[in-house]
């Protein structure tokens, strides 16, 4: 029931650095786990990060480990994801959806934020 907004996408050479925000109305939104999800051309939407409802547990794909970093702000009602290091390959459609671990809980993706890194 939750409803997503994405920003922050842009394009950036590699080795840089982007903060991707989702805000997040309807609901509680303290009560959702809540993850980051990417998706290049021609690719399978993938999991990249995650953070508990209370942004405690915080949890990454292995192609991010060490580089990414997510966080919360549940009283902005917004999620975060801090991305530095940025290679060619994370170019992709970034969203951010409720989560159940890695697995993202039923009902519509947002339109999510375009980042490009070039080399």
């Amino acid at each position: 029931q939750v409803q997503l907004v994405e920003s922050g996408g842009g394009l950036v050479q590699a080795g840089g650095s982007l903060r991707l925000s989702c805000a997040a109305s309807g609901g509680t939104f303290s009560r959702y786990a809540m993850g980051w999800f990417r998706q290049a051309p021609g690719k399978e939407r993938e999991f990249v990060a995650g953070v508990s409802g209370s942004g405690i547990v915080t949890y990454y794909a292995d192609s991010v480990k060490g580089r990414f970093t997510i966080s919360r702000d549940n009283a902005r009602n917004t999620v975060y994801l801090q991305m530095n290091s940025l290679k060619p390959e994370d170019t992709a459609v970034y969203y951010c959806k409720p989560v159940l671990g890695r697995t993202a809980i039923s009902g519509n993706w947002g339109q999510g934020t375009q980042v490009t890194v070039s080399s």
